[in-house]
């Protein structure tokens, strides 16, 4: 049974959140003071320290920045650059003449579980976010209809394949064998990404329609006919190639022994930051330099896409900042202690208190090892059950709902402008289809084995 204390703090955070989006979206307040005064709020009400409470919030802020502000800046240069060039034309001109008009959702999805393999979900978004631009843009067709299957497969991958950093975090944390769970992670995570991406995308772009006006998709210029613009080849090499770090960063260990001089190499150029800031450098040459650009105007570029991103980076690092709030103020420990005191199956209890880690951190990696290591014991004395279906089953439920206090809401929305309601009912139910149909898919294939 819940102590009364737990009910409390359950209950105060239930209300904060939804006092947040009334306040975003009812009463129109600026979404960076209302998530401010909101986690302030919430702090006090929960009994916090007074002393504690500002540095909680900056402490979520900058442990949320540190890594995003980094992403977005290197990611929006490298669009800017395909977009300038005319290589995010190029790209979507070749998915458009290969898959039709009709089937370039599907394309999108393909394209998203590809990219994302690699890379967290914020640097695939910001590395393909200018396709889907470019690509709404050529087909008249919804921003939603082809954005929401790329971060459906984007995020599939996040939660559940390795060698995806998250993934593969479980696959050591319950001792799984990586083959058997890329094995299981692909035969879930297709249909699954398929569900929520590309047929939940058809379904509920008819019901939310986006505003023409868009800041950030006005960075990404038309460049009209197919004939002047860059190679497709050049173009795909210049995008891939900081996910080709990250694949190379990943399997250092197998490349070289751990301490040589390559295995740090390929762990340093693999790093996120570094292995976009290569793909920026690279950029300047081959959609810069050789498309005629000088040196002047590509630093025009690089000044001139940062301004978009100022908002976006701030509502990030608040969310960021409510979620800290809501860990350093015992939600999140209630939570864990509702989960581990329902006697359910050993696959249930992963993926409870993973989606009970991420609605109240907001972030996935952090739900996806939380529950992971207090799943891990568990299991040891449970017979029967696959250390790689744990790990899936882990990873689908710290993508369930994403909200309010999770960086990626603010990304998407801000991206697509969208509403705090729009959002909602597009990148939040996406994220819960997949959850949710990952634990069905995960339950099936362990009833038969």
């Amino acid at each position: 049974m819940m102590d009364a204390h737990s009910i409390f703090l359950l209950s105060a955070a239930a209300v904060s959140v939804v006092v947040l989006i009334l306040l975003v979206a009812v009463v129109k307040l600026n979404p960076f003071i209302t998530l401010f005064v909101t986690s302030l709020a919430l702090a006090a009400v929960t009994g916090m320290p007074a002393a504690t409470v500002v540095h909680s919030f900056e402490a979520g802020v900058g442990g949320t920045l540190g890594h995003i502000a980094i992403v977005v800046a290197l990611g929006t240069m490298l669009g800017k650059m395909m977009a300038e060039s005319g290589g995010a034309d190029r790209i979507a001109h070749t998915l458009i003449r290969l898959f039709g008009e009709r089937r370039i959702h599907w394309a999108m999805m393909v394209i998203g579980l590809l990219v994302g393999l690699p890379a967290f979900f914020e640097v695939g978004f910001v590395l393909l976010v200018p396709i889907a631009f470019t690509v709404a843009r050529r087909t008249r067709t919804s921003l939603v209809l082809v954005g929401l299957p790329m971060v459906a497969g984007l995020s599939v991958v996040h939660g559940l394949v390795p060698p995806h950093p998250a993934a593969l975090m479980a696959v050591q944390i319950f001792h799984a064998d990586v083959g058997r769970t890329i094995f299981f992670a692909l035969i879930v995570g297709l249909p699954t990404a398929v569900i929520a991406g590309p047929l939940y995308a058809r379904l509920i772009a008819k019901h939310v329609i986006l505003s023409t006006d868009n800041a950030m998709a006005d960075q990404f210029v038309d460049h009209g006919q197919e004939q002047s613009l860059p190679g497709f080849g050049l173009t795909v090499f210049t995008i891939l190639f900081p996910v080709l770090l990250m694949l190379a960063g990943s399997w250092a260990d197998a490349a070289a022994p751990r301490g040589s001089v390559l295995n740090e190499a390929l762990r340093l150029a693999g790093n996120d930051d570094m292995a976009l800031l290569i793909g920026v450098l690279l950029s300047f040459f081959t959609l810069g330099r050789l498309r005629g650009f000088t040196r002047a105007t590509i630093l025009r570029f690089s000044n001139e896409c940062l301004a978009p991103t100022a908002t976006i980076t701030l509502l990030v690092g608040a969310g960021g900042g409510f979620g800290r709030i809501l860990q350093d103020s015992g939600v999140s420990q209630a939570i864990v202690a509702v989960a581990t005191q329902s006697h359910v199956p050993v696959l249930m209890l992963a993926w409870l208190l993973a989606a009970a880690m991420r609605l109240a951190t907001g972030s996935a990696t952090v739900a996806m090892t939380t529950a992971a290591g207090i799943v891990a014991p568990i299991a040891l004395h449970e017979t029967g059950v696959r250390p790689e279906l744990l790990a899936i089953a882990t990873g689908a439920g710290s993508l369930i709902f994403s909200h309010v206090n999770d960086g990626g809401f603010w990304l998407v929305k801000e991206y697509f402008n969208m509403s705090v309601t729009q959002t909602m009912k597009t990148w939040s139910v996406c994220e819960t289809i997949i959850s949710v149909f990952g634990l069905a898919f995960t339950l099936g294939i362990a009833a038969a084995l």
